[in-house]
């Protein structure tokens, strides 16, 4: 399941937030950082905010069959 950590900077006083979905995806659109999931946009973060965002989940190994034969 795709996760995300986003981490605000220390001066912004703000907490830092887990957002997890099996649809979840991150996209980046005039300057902003945009997760979505399978019903639209869930949490939308201006590039001048400094946060960080941070993939978390584990990502499985490819095997043979699933195209990992074809990744160089």
């Amino acid at each position: 399941m795709p996760a995300y950590l986003i981490i605000h900077p220390r001066g912004q006083k703000k907490d830092d937030v887990l957002i997890e979905d099996d649809n979840l995806t991150l996209t980046f659109n005039a300057g902003w950082a945009v997760l979505s999931d399978n019903r639209g946009p869930c949490l939308a973060i201006p590039s001048g905010q400094g946060a960080s965002i941070q993939r978390i989940d584990e990502t499985p190994e490819l095997t043979p069959g699933d195209g990992a034969d074809q990744v160089k």
